[in-house]
């Protein structure tokens, strides 16, 4: 994915540079410090993803964004949290308010790959779940997952543990934001320290979830929810 940092901050495009260069799916296309030398990259290298600043001189990050006939997919970065509102009624992915995390950083470019994704129809491969993938930090790795492969999470202490068809990674990711970027129609909260994928589930007996040669429990606040996806039975 090609990307672009719009930011009139030398520093705020040597920390977005770092953050970027730990994902090798990224690709630079170049940086531009106001709206005049962004149209150009944007247009030219066919930019994808736009870390876009809204302080800028000559032109607002905001009024740029409103000349564009089809915009990138854009994450804005800005110290004022004033302008929130005003970025998502222009359809950005995500609104990172400085100074941010690689943790944050990186959640929001999961967002703007998964959209990316969804967005363009697939047209040998008709499970969406099998179709969309995040990266991962674990192991002082990023590994990419793919949803599909999940097959339960488990909360362990400061680390999460995720389960995958042939393999398991422990990462320092809270359990709750991996639960946000996860697909709810496929995914389902059972116990306070575990997620199951429910196209996983081999079989439900009593308090515990058989999926493929693991017993993952089922906590009791969260029974209903077996209920429910039992039929209510």
């Amino acid at each position: 994915m090609k990307y672009c940092i719009i930011d009139d901050e030398p520093i705020a495009h040597r920390i977005i540079e770092g953050y970027c260069a730990e994902l090798p799916h990224l690709q630079k296309a170049g940086n531009a410090y106001d709206a005049f030398e962004a149209s150009a990259i944007v247009t030219k290298q066919k930019v994808e993803l736009v870390f876009l600043d809204i302080n800028m001189p000559k032109m607002t990050g905001f009024e740029w964004l409103k000349t564009l006939t089809q915009p990138p997919k854009i994450i804005v970065t800005t110290a004022y949290k004033e302008y929130a509102l005003e970025g998502y009624e222009l359809d950005i992915v995500d609104y990172l308010l400085k100074p941010f995390s690689f943790a944050r950083f990186l959640k929001a470019v999961n967002k703007a790959t998964e959209t990316t994704e969804t967005s363009t129809p697939n047209l040998v491969n008709t499970n969406p779940v099998e179709n969309k993938r995040f990266f991962l930090k674990g192991d002082k790795k990023h590994h990419q997952i793919h949803i599909g492969d999940i097959l339960f999470i488990e909360a362990y202490g400061n680390y999460t543990k995720v389960f995958l068809e042939e393999e398991m990674i422990l990462s320092h990711e809270k359990i709750s934001s991996l639960e946000a970027l996860l697909p709810t129609s496929d995914f389902l909260r059972v116990h306070k320290s575990f997620i199951v994928a429910t196209h996983k589930i081999k079989l439900i007996e009593g308090n515990r979830i058989a999926i493929g040669e693991h017993q993952v429990p089922i906590g009791q606040t969260y029974r209903s929810r077996i209920n429910h996806l039992l039929g209510g039975k």
